[in-house]
């Protein structure tokens, strides 16, 4: 930062301070005097959402016409990452000719629970695909020239009292699930911005919390751009300065700066801190005026194109016993209010003004043959739960008149949105039993859902087909269409874990918490991590998603270029052994066969999608390194690998794994452990050189004591309990149980031995 040292000389405090705040709801503050210039930043995760007139952070203020594109949900669905990589160059452009210079997106919390009620604007319950799709958005919107701000940072999972509710997380859980995709996302793209979230995290607000903005995300992770809060988060302004946040959103009309100067005034701020924060928001106007200077064209046609292409490739069949695709002879029947007035995105900041809107009765008609009957009937009303009688006699006979029925149904506005979260994973009682009845009287139905999160299907038996469409976007109607009437092969999968019912998933007992708190206690076992410990069968497993062909995986190869190294290189082959062309995403996943600590059955660390014609065959392959092996070690505060084997399999999804290697670890990370008076007998066992150190030690009193023979004579104690006993005793203990021959002096004398030894 030493190229703005001189203009920051020139800045008054006031000044200095005044750059640390937004100038009002969505700019950042200028300077003229000094060539300052200040800029405007927006939401974007999947559309951009530039107010004009009064301005608000809920969406409820409409906004300029922009493209409309599927939310992290459905994005996350198409395991694409030159998909998302598209998304964001659009977006991009869009914002550009706006002159909008950051997109406040993508969001990457985890989805701890499908109740969030904002789940529908994050990407997965894993944080490896999470940060792999966030980091393609990111480089292709900030090739572009327009920043991105990675939110929200951190632990942020609910809606209920997110404003306050203190996040109880135990450190290894942090690190492995909630901060993962943090990390990779900043290491592998470096966003412009990370905004910080409303929450505390262990106590401490993440908006004044120096471990995560200092010592994680720069000293750590080497994040070089600036902490913005999100709107209103803000709780002690001094505070968070000296944590690293440095732009406090929207203006506070002077209150923030007056702090900052006061405490720089009175020597409660070293000015060090506010010239530091300074240089970055300096180093940010200079990026975004060299972007937006570049002046981008917008072809909202194509973008609406791309947009019904994503939408497309988002959308994921769960279940199809023969009724899909439709055929060109065969009357259909649509029916559901959705077919009218589709629901393709979330309530909340995210909201956008979509530039076109498809609805999907009309894309219907248009895409199917000429002569092809196409009826309609509303079915249920949208904005009520209650059964309209005439409406599902109208569906009904309507059905009964139809070679297939496609039912289009899901989860209305209020039932999701940012602001709160859900109680329940039901769908609305009217649209339940419809699906029920239509079941009764017709052999062909296919339920078309739209919802940002997971929902229970007591129905599923009553259906033969059902294709879930997320919240697609402005051009979700005519991709609906295109996957209905076999245009495009579906081949998206989910990115999440879809419960049998609300009780069967991990958070149950746990999720929101009382006011002021939620635990974690889950720990690790969030989503599939849960399912395949417990071995509990889900709905919908992680990574599931059917196809109008079928694929077969093959030779499944291992390279390490060296033997026992984390670097290594999988391939296998994958053949289109259907007829129809179509996509396939080949997942990896990794297992530890034996660890000191206790490890998911297996993790998601690589996949690729690859087209294939039919009979066609291709090799993909998949790069591993040290992270795809290790694991958060809270004791170390650090990432290590233990040696010894893993498990390679390749497949379909988390539960339809066709290929499995196993691979020879020897690299070994873990630091060197310093031997003391409260460390386990078994620690040392864990040290091979260490046992004979053992032995000499206690072989004086071999005679005199039956514990001390127990422990040195070969193979052990023989009793199971004694040896138990043993396995679990810190070395202090040879002193409790020595009658008086094992001293203090003795102790220390081993334990200076095994320490030399070590070294």
């Amino acid at each position: 930062m030493a190229a703005y040292s001189e203009l920051v000389k020139k800045l008054t405090l006031a000044e200095k301070a005044s750059l640390c705040s937004g100038k009002n709801f969505w700019n950042t503050q200028n300077i003229e005097e000094h060539q300052i210039p200040g800029f405007m930043v927006t939401d974007g995760p999947h559309g951009l959402r530039k107010q004009g007139g009064s301005a608000d952070h809920l969406g409820l203020s409409d906004s300029v016409p922009a493209t409309c594109f599927p939310t992290a949900a459905g994005l996350a669905a198409s395991w694409n990452r030159e998909l998302m990589e598209g998304v964001g160059r659009r977006l991009a452009h869009e914002a550009g000719a706006e002159d909008v210079a950051v997109l406040l997106g993508p969001g990457i919390n985890i989805k701890r629970s499908p109740l969030c009620g904002r789940n529908f604007e994050y990407f997965s319950e894993d944080p490896y695909i999470s940060s792999e799709m966030a980091s393609a958005y990111i480089h292709a919107v900030q090739q572009e020239g327009i920043g991105t701000s990675l939110k929200h940072f951190a632990v942020n999972n609910q809606e209920y009292h997110r404003l306050t509710v203190d996040a109880r997380v135990d450190e290894r859980t942090l690190h492995e699930i909630y901060l993962a995709a943090f990390e990779a996302t900043v290491q592998n793209s470096q966003p412009w911005s990370v905004m910080c979230s409303y929450n505390k995290v262990n106590g401490v607000f993440a908006s004044e919390n120096h471990k995560l903005l200092t010592e994680l995300l720069r000293d750590t992770w080497g994040f070089e751009g600036f902490v913005v809060s999100d709107w209103g988060a803000v709780n002690e302004r001094v505070a968070g300065l000296k944590a690293g946040m440095d732009l406090e959103m929207p203006s506070s009309g002077g209150v923030g700066d007056k702090a900052i100067q006061d405490a720089i005034e009175n020597g409660t701020l070293d000015e060090a801190v506010l010239d530091r924060t300074v240089e970055r928001m300096l180093a940010f106007a200079e990026k975004a005026e060299k972007g937006l200077f570049r002046k981008q064209s917008v072809d909202k046609k194509e973008h609406h194109d791309f947009a019904v292409k994503t939408a497309a490739e988002s959308m994921v069949l769960l279940k199809n016993e023969g009724v899909l695709p439709l055929q060109p002879s065969e009357s259909v029947a649509v029916i559901g209010e959705f077919a009218e007035q589709p629901r393709f995105q979330g309530g909340g900041s995210s909201k956008v003004n979509p530039a076109y809107l498809d609805i999907p009765l009309e894309q219907i008609k248009k895409t199917a043959s000429a002569d092809q009957q196409i009826t309609y009937a509303r079915g249920f009303h949208i904005d009520r739960n209650d059964i309209d009688a005439a409406l599902v006699e109208e569906a009904l006979a309507a059905a009964k008149a139809a070679d297939k029925v496609v039912l289009y149904a899901g989860l209305p506005d209020r039932y999701e949105s940012e602001g709160y979260d859900r109680t329940h994973l039901q769908m609305p009682a009217n649209q339940a039993a419809l699906i029920e009845e239509l079941g009764r009287v017709h052999d062909n139905v296919t339920v078309m859902l739209s919802n940002g999160a997971p929902i229970e299907m007591p129905w599923l038996e009553s259906v033969k087909g059902v294709v879930e469409c997320y919240l697609g976007g402005q051009g979700m109607g005519q991709a609906s269409a295109d996957i209905l009437f076999g245009k495009v092969n579906p081949s998206g999968k989910l990115a999440e874990t879809f419960p049998m019912t609300l009780q069967q998933n991990p958070s149950y007992l746990h999720f929101p918490g009382n006011k002021d708190s939620v635990m974690y206690g889950e720990g690790l076992y969030v989503g599939y991590r849960y399912y395949d410990a417990k071995e509990e069968t889900p709905l919908f497993p992680f990574g599931y998603g059917l196809s109008y062909t079928t694929f077969s995986y093959s030779n499944l190869r291992i390279e390490q270029p060296e033997a026992g190294s984390t670097n290594v290189t999988v391939t296998c082959t994958i053949t289109n052994t259907g007829s129809t062309a179509g996509k396939e995403t080949a997942q990896l996943y990794v297992k530890d066969q034996e660890s000191s600590l206790e490890r998911p059955e297996r993790e998601l660390k690589g996949f690729t999608k690859v087209h294939l014609e039919p009979g066609e065959s291709k090799d993909v392959t998949f790069e591993l390194n040290e992270r795809s092996f290790a694991y958060y070690h809270d004791g170390f505060s650090q990432w290590i690998v233990e040696p010894g084997m893993f498990t390679i399999a390749v497949g379909a999804s988390s539960r339809d794994l066709r290929l499995h290697e196993e691979v020879d670890v020897t690299e070994d990370t873990r630091p060197v452990t310093r031997i003391h008076r409260n460390s386990r007998l078994e620690e040392l066992a864990q040290h091979p050189d260490l046992n004979p150190v053992l032995e000499k030690h206690l072989a004086p009193l071999a005679s005199n004591n039956l514990f001390a023979q127990q422990m040195t004579e070969e193979g052990g104690a023989a009793d199971p309990m004694m040896a138990a006993m043993m396995k679990e005793m810190p070395l202090r203990g040879l002193i409790n149980f020595s009658s008086g021959h094992f001293t203090e002096q003795n102790l220390t004398d081993l334990i200076e031995a095994c320490n030399a030894k070590i070294k």
